[in-house]
């Protein structure tokens, strides 16, 4: 399909820089069959479900993936010895190594060492992490492996890495401490995402309560989002673009349960596109969902037939996005086309730190 579908104009004051306080007072656009629009809250959520449903979140924990180092060649005396690097990791392939992205990539070449926190703004850093550029790939991804290993290299990056906010938040401001917490979700568990599950962040625990009295339960997978859900797509048709891959993990106990819910005439909710990817992922063309670890990269587009998922809550996505893609295919194009343009005209919140939608799939 032509990429230019799904393409549409956000005014700047729409994108959200902080989350709602308290998290659940975020609104809910409510989008339901044939495209009709209902606006709520997030704390109504417990009453557009019903008992016997599921949800589904991902459990997945920011870790501070961003990092600021120095690169330095011995023997060049014109300045290209020296470059100041910056990499975002986004998916883990051994204890030691890290796939990431560098920029600026034109400065980095295989073999090169980069010090991660020895030097910030000319002093010199309690601790530091030294990686070595094992591979370069396309659009400034590179493979870096690193001195440390396992929880040792764990440790090595919280105590030197920045919480990687998205581009469109980090572009206005700084991160700071708050971010530490209001970029993480209250069930976060597992560590290894550079970006959080964003429809996660609006549930408190006062909220899970609310789902164990109406009889909505609730389910936990792992899918570790990678720093590639905001690169934007370059192709003109959807044919021509490639996904990166993040790792995730389903166990047979949580895919057999949720087999169950729906045998027993429940619907899977699955909160976040991420828990949406991976549950496609695990599930055959039976729709029965099957244990599943490893990476995944697949990419969802209009015609896409949904195996597993019933409903999708969601925030607002970037235009001519992956995951604008994925909702289109889930709601319809035009649907969603319409309930973005309800959400700009009556002032929703979009992004990480914004408001939310439900939706119901097309044809259904």
């Amino acid at each position: 399909m032509r990429v230019d579908l799904f393409d549409f104009e956000l005014p700047e004051e729409r994108i959200a820089l902080r989350p709602a306080v308290p998290r659940e007072a975020a609104r809910l656009l409510h989008v339901g069959a044939g495209g009709r629009l209902a606006n709520r809250h997030v704390r109504d959520l417990p009453g557009l479900l019903e008992p016997g449903d599921v949800l589904v979140f991902n459990d997945t924990r920011v870790i501070p993936a961003r990092l600021t180092g120095i690169r330095r060649r011995d023997g060049r005396a014109d300045g290209e010895g020296v470059a100041r690097i910056e990499a975002t990791l986004h998916m883990r392939l051994s204890p030691e190594r890290w796939k990431a992205f560098v920029r600026p990539a034109k400065r980095v070449k295989v073999g090169d060492r980069i010090v991660f926190g020895a030097e910030r703004d000319g002093a010199c850093a309690m601790s530091s992490l030294v990686g070595v550029v094992e591979e370069r790939g396309e659009g400034g991804e590179a493979t870096l492996c690193f001195e440390f290993s396992g929880p040792a290299l764990d440790e090595a990056i919280a105590a030197v890495g920045a919480i990687p906010l998205p581009p469109y938040i980090a572009s206005k401001r700084a991160e700071d401490a708050a971010d530490r917490r209001d970029y993480q979700t209250i069930f976060a568990k597992e560590s290894g995402a550079v970006a959080a599950p964003t429809a996660g962040l609006h549930f408190t625990p006062e909220l899970m309560e609310e789902f164990a009295a109406r009889g909505v339960g609730t389910a936990f997978l792992t899918l570790h989002v990678g720093a590639g859900t905001f690169l934007p797509v370059k192709a003109e048709d959807t044919g021509d673009h490639r996904m990166h891959a993040e790792i995730g993990h389903v166990d047979e106990p949580t895919a057999e349960r949720l087999n169950e819910v729906r045998r027993s005439g429940g619907r899977i909710v699955s909160v976040g596109t991420t828990s949406l990817r991976l549950l496609e992922s695990a599930a055959g063309e039976d729709g029965v969902i099957r244990p599943f670890s490893g990476p995944t990269d697949i990419f969802i587009t209009p015609g896409y037939r949904f195996r597993a998922v019933d409903r999708l809550l969601t925030n607002f996505h970037l235009p001519r996005s992956t995951l604008f893609m994925l909702v289109s295919a889930f709601a319809g194009l035009e649907a969603m086309r319409g309930a973005y343009a309800h959400a700009i005209e009556t002032g929703y919140r979009f992004y990480s730190y914004g408001d939310a939608c439900l939706l119901d799939p097309a044809g259904r």
